[in-house]
């Protein structure tokens, strides 16, 4: 049913393909930048991956400023604030982010910092607060997973504080998005398959989710099929360029479907397990969510049903009787989990996530608290979350 009235957004431009690097120089003088900084991670110049975007500048007009390569794992404001200074410094006047979510996360931070002109964007945290036009912001992706590139989010650790402060505003959007085949090559195949499952739930949540709309529905359902065809081939050694470009493209349409619909109790969980115990996201994701799905059958389950089509294939979808096919698409996502777990090792339950069962009441008390419940279609409690956490053991 379409509703009676939505909004859908999705500036971010996106070059997609072999030599998509190489159109970064010529995107970059159309916004009459001139002169980038390169946010990234010591992974990433480990694998190569640097060297091969600063090649796609060797002959160009475009003069790299400085480059950042020391991004944490988990953004901070104390790297963000460090790397604002760097961007100050150079004299730059752009933002490259290379790598995965925690780069662009920082990237985005530091677009905050450098835009509004600011040392504390802890003061900027939360909804719509920015004012400022942003830099100039590409973004190229290294894993296949967070769809950042296309979202309105980030979340900046305040270690001092020991809390995560998310700040959502269409002005994070990046201009640009890249996605090059040659930049998830290096994947290993644990994060391939963890970075995978998080694209595939951000598909799930937001096809379900109550601010769904045929427009998101349609990215989300083209990425639900693309994760399932590839996710396999894609974690195993040696995969193939088609299969990781097929993952990229999955996880950015999953990216713009759930910046319009939002995602649900899946992340706010999600989160809360990667607070309390340390679960990486991904991970968490995977985990929880076919067991959330369980909780939420009574709600979804025509959806449910419509996802077996693009979780499976047509025949499958064809041969289920209308009653059993949201419980197939359930057990779909529970086989494709044992899969990963036989490939990469990717754990699927929470003890083999190190979680233990006496976090579970901080756990369950940080998620009810977490916004990602509010577009959840069905309300839960802190009991409910405790259910689904031991389910989920």
């Amino acid at each position: 049913m379409i509703p009676a009235y939505y909004e859908f957004y999705n500036p971010v431009k996106i070059n997609a393909g072999d030599g998509a690097l190489e159109t970064i120089p010529y995107e970059l003088g159309q916004m009459n930048a001139a002169k980038p900084l390169i946010i990234t991670d010591k992974g990433v110049v480990k694998n190569g991956l640097l060297e091969i975007v600063l090649n796609a500048f060797r002959d160009s007009e475009i003069v790299i400023g400085a480059v950042y390569d020391d991004t944490p794992p988990d953004s901070s404001l104390v790297v963000v604030n460090e790397i604002t200074a760097l961007y100050h410094k150079s004299g730059c006047d752009s933002i490259i982010a290379l790598g995965g979510g925690s780069s662009i996360d920082t990237a985005k931070g530091v677009n905050i910092a450098v835009s509004e002109k600011t040392n504390d964007i802890a003061t900027f945290m939360g909804a719509d607060r920015l004012k400022s036009t942003p830099r100039p912001f590409v973004v190229i992706p290294t894993t296949a997973g967070t769809g950042s590139e296309v979202t309105l989010v980030a979340v900046i650790n305040d270690t001092e504080n020991h809390v995560k402060l998310p700040f959502t505003s269409y002005r994070l959007l990046p201009n640009l998005a890249v996605l090059d085949p040659r930049m998830t090559m290096t994947l290993p195949p644990k994060i391939t398959a963890m970075t995978g499952m998080d694209a595939l739930t951000h598909a799930v949540e937001a096809f379900t989710c109550m601010q769904k709309n045929p427009i998101s529905d349609a990215y989300a359902t083209v990425a639900i099929s693309l994760i399932s065809k590839n996710i396999m081939s894609a974690t195993k050694p040696n995969a193939k360029k088609e299969t990781r470009f097929a993952m990229a493209n999955a996880a950015t349409m999953a990216g713009v479907a759930f910046s319009n619909s939002m995602v649900g109790a899946v992340h706010a969980i999600g989160h809360a397990c990667g607070a309390i115990a340390r679960v990486p996201h991904g991970m968490a994701m995977s985990i929880l969510l076919p067991h959330v799905m369980e909780f939420n059958m009574d709600k979804l389950e025509d959806l449910y049903a419509k996802l077996l089509l693009h979780l499976t294939d047509e025949e499958t979808y064809a041969k289920t009787f209308q009653s059993q096919r949201a419980k197939k698409a359930i057990q779909r996502i529970v086989e494709m989990r044992k899969e990963l777990y036989d490939i990469a090792g990717l754990p699927f339950t929470l003890r083999g996530a190190g979680v233990t069962e006496e976090q579970f009441a901080k756990i369950a008390e940080l998620a009810m608290n977490d916004g990602a419940m509010l577009p959840n279609p069905k309300i839960l409690t802190t009991a409910d979350v405790i259910g689904i956490l031991k389910k989920a053991y």
